[in-house]
């Protein structure tokens, strides 16, 4: 699994890795504390909390300590657990699953209607101000610059941001990690005015064909799983959330 030499990677390690790329690049771009063991990675600080990530279906007795540890000193934390062998709730926390997806295989599909580009920093603060009211993303209440998507994260050459137009308006937007061959895709956003009209669709088309023939992982929330459903993805497991 990853970070131990023995592991397998299956298509769960796959994607567990990616999003362990996700928020290393973030609490890194954030200049947050980004403490990693040998069966988990922490990344605390600021507004957003403590968001500790699962890296192992085998963490040892150490690296669950040290994760109740971390959950203990947190005001606000989510333990992202893809592998469901760790118990949180004697810690207070309560769970919730969400499927881990992951599209390796399909057909192509149609160009995208409308235009996606992949943004620099002149849009970044437009596109982070769709993310975080469109996602609905509450630690970044209420919403401040720079601060859940920071100028450094556009530096990372594993990180694209895109923003898709509608009549002329910004109107969906996404992140996606980009790495050991693997695509994953973060915060689908279609701006309630532009809700049910094609939008997120299009986005994927475009990022898919951007992917090519590399696996494309994600977590998906129950309104976006039908979408993704008929775009060919794939639920490997469920994945806990512990919050």
């Amino acid at each position: 699994m990853v970070g131990r030499v023995t592991d397998v990677m299956t298509p769960l390690n796959l994607a567990v890795r990616n999003a362990a790329g996700l928020w290393s690049a973030l609490g890194k771009a954030r200049g947050h504390d980004v403490v990693r063991g040998p069966g988990y990675l922490a990344v605390s600080g600021g507004q957003a909390g403590t968001r500790v990530l699962i890296l192992t279906p085998t963490p040892s007795q150490e690296d669950v300590a040290a994760v109740v540890a971390l959950v203990g000193a947190a005001e606000k934390v989510v333990v992202e657990d893809a592998f469901n062998v760790v118990d949180m709730a004697p810690a207070g926390l309560r769970s919730r699953q969400l499927p881990v997806m992951i599209r390796d295989h399909g057909p192509a599909l149609p160009a995208p209607a409308l235009p996606v580009k992949r943004i620099g920093v002149d849009q970044l603060e437009l596109v982070e101000n769709l993310v975080v009211h469109g996602f609905e993303l509450e630690n970044f209440q209420p919403y401040r610059a720079g601060e859940a998507f920071p100028p450094e994260l556009l530096t990372r050459a594993e990180v694209g941001l895109y923003v898709i137009d509608r009549e002329g308006e910004p109107a969906g937007a996404c992140l996606t990690i980009t790495d050991h061959g693997v695509t994953g895709i973060y915060w689908v956003t279609t701006a309630p005015e532009h809700r049910s009209r094609g939008v997120g669709r299009q986005l994927m088309h475009a990022i898919l064909a951007e992917a090519g023939d590399q696996p494309v992982t994600l977590t998906a929330a129950s309104a976006g799983k039908p979408l993704y459903d008929s775009l060919d993805f794939e639920v490997i497991g469920p994945s806990t959330w512990w919050l």
